[in-house]
């Protein structure tokens, strides 16, 4: 793509759903043919198109999406969560050999964005009466734990939190940041299994975090979610990540009618440089 093509995408206030379906198309063609994921400048380039082309405001509607376009998408929502995993580590991994990794979180290219979601989402907490949550779950916090960073020493400052991933190498590079600090090394916790396979434990959290590649697709987002209405406690929260509009070509999207059992409290839809819409359920005590 052109330097051209690229100032182009930057510019856009709006584009029509064929055009921006054809760039998408084009560029996870790009990144199909790539032999490593892993950051490197091409991979980065790539993938800031995609999310620039993304954030572009669109009527697109991904539930209408014809099928091999929703094929695509389903492809590089799988790519995308690769990538975001390898960029991760990468930088979890050059923190962690740091004598004090948690002053220099800001070198992680997102960093300010997951401190405006996590600013964000704490919010909507307050403004639905989770104030001090007592134990909190987040669920897939990878190598690079920053939300529950960020929210443990900005935001909930007496809560405990309990990070829970499937890959254990992720947990220890995370377990190794943490570590640099006493205080918050006896907040955080850190769990290496299967959600699926957390039953009970789940009755404990005030609040569960789940991120926005835990499931990658529609079925097994749906299959998390109703295990989490079964083994929450009553009057707990779940605070999920989705995806709104074109961000859908990024991460899966959770609609209203998944979280059934569960009492919708809000649905925020950013349209910033934040990617990630926040729903925030709550089961019913009864």
């Amino acid at each position: 793509m052109s330097s051209l093509q690229q100032s182009s995408i930057c510019d856009e206030k709006y584009m029509p759903e064929e055009l921006l379906i054809a760039r998408i198309i084009q560029i996870h063609g790009s990144i199909s043919k790539l032999e490593s994921l892993r950051p490197s400048k091409l991979v980065n380039t790539l993938f800031t198109q995609l999310v620039k082309l993304c954030t572009i405001p669109s009527s697109i509607d991904i539930n209408n999406l014809q099928e091999e376009v929703q094929q695509m998408r389903l492809s590089l929502i799988n790519l995308c969560g690769l990538a975001e995993g390898l960029l991760e580590l990468e930088f979890a991994t050059i923190l962690a050999k740091l004598p004090q990794p948690l002053q220099h979180l800001n070198l992680f290219p997102y960093y300010e964005n997951y401190v405006k979601l996590a600013s964000l989402e704490y919010n909507i907490l307050l403004e639905n009466g989770v104030m001090e949550p007592k134990k909190v779950a987040f669920v897939g916090s990878g190598p690079m734990p920053l939300t529950s960073i960020v929210m443990a020493t900005h935001h909930l400052q007496f809560t405990q939190f309990n990070n829970i991933d499937i890959d254990e190498s992720a947990n220890d590079v995370a377990r190794r940041i943490v570590s640099s600090d006493v205080e918050l090394e006896k907040r955080m916790k850190f769990e290496t299994c299967d959600i699926m396979e957390v039953k009970e434990k789940l009755g404990e959290y005030d609040c569960i975090f789940l991120a926005a590649l835990v499931g990658m697709n529609k079925e097994e987002k749906v299959k998390i979610l109703e295990h989490m209405r079964r083994f929450m406690k009553g009057g707990g929260s779940l605070l999920v990540r989705s995806a709104n509009g074109a961000r859908g070509f990024l991460y899966p999207v959770v609609d209203e009618n998944d979280l059934l059992g569960f009492e919708v409290l809000s649905i925020f839809h950013p349209t910033n440089d934040v990617i990630n819409s926040v729903v925030l359920a709550r089961k019913p005590i009864f």
